[in-house]
């Protein structure tokens, strides 16, 4: 059982923010936010996972009122230190359970975590926790990454998906449970042959698109987009990764 508040600790949630670079990067968070603010459609947002802020803060700038749901008291303490709860409402819980006001137009859970979730069934259970929060015909978008597991050579079960200075990043793969943890492992590239090295895993549970497209039937979405990013491009059989927009369907009378 993976305790989650030790995986995003203190140090965790410091190293978190990357202002202008990596996912904090003008290019990766102004088609975000742009994209968020046009499905809210002028309502209320809430976003399970908020963390430290990356996309909260900016959309509520755009105009979107904003509330969240968070597990990380560590994460949450980090966003604390931006904006205050009269700004930014947010519950702490799991995003499979918490309940956060209303009913919103708009929930949205991007940069992969819904794989934070270990097992099918609790991913299933976020799916229908961001319908609790809906207005009828409101949106769930989801941003997640597809499992390139054709990278994997015969025989082995891991990838380096990253080799920079100072950095690599190895994802090692169970293809029975659909299990992958990332190692993260950061050293001083100035020192040849030292053995000091710094080593963090973060698991996940990955999903392909027809598999989570059955989980929002479950929780009573239909898909209604699908992109290959936030700007949108058409989303292929080569694509890594994908946005994806959910309609809760009215119900039935």
């Amino acid at each position: 059982m993976i305790d989650q508040q030790k995986l995003w600790d203190t140090d965790a949630a410091r190293q978190y923010d990357t202002p202008g670079e990596g996912m904090f990067a003008p290019e990766v968070l102004g088609p975000t936010v742009e994209t968020l603010a046009r499905l809210a459609e002028g309502g209320s947002a809430l976003e399970l996972a908020i963390g430290t802020g990356r996309v909260a803060i900016p959309l509520r700038a755009a105009g979107v009122p904003v509330q969240g749901i968070e597990l990380s008291e560590a994460m949450l303490e980090r966003l604390r230190e931006k904006v205050d709860a009269a700004q930014i409402p947010v519950v702490q819980g799991d995003m499979t359970t918490a309940v956060a006001g209303g009913a919103h137009s708009l929930v949205y859970l991007v940069f992969n975590t819904i794989a934070n979730l270990l097992s099918q069934e609790h991913q299933v259970a976020c799916f229908r926790n961001a319908a609790r929060h809906l207005a009828p015909g409101g949106r769930f978008v989801v941003e997640l990454w597809v499992p390139q597991l054709r990278a994997l050579a015969p025989g082995h079960r891991g990838t380096v998906e990253i080799s920079e200075e100072g950095y690599l990043l190895v994802d090692t793969i169970d293809l029975l449970d659909q299990r992958l943890i990332s190692h993260h492992i950061r050293f001083d590239p100035q020192v040849d042959g030292s053995r000091d090295a710094r080593i963090t895993r973060t698991p996940h549970r990955y999903i392909w698109p027809s598999e989570l497209d059955l989980m929002a039937q479950l929780a009573g979405f239909e898909l209604e987009d699908r992109w290959a990013d936030w700007q949108q491009s058409p989303f292929t059989a080569e694509s890594a990764g994908h946005v994806s927009v959910y309609r809760l369907a009215p119900p039935q009378t």
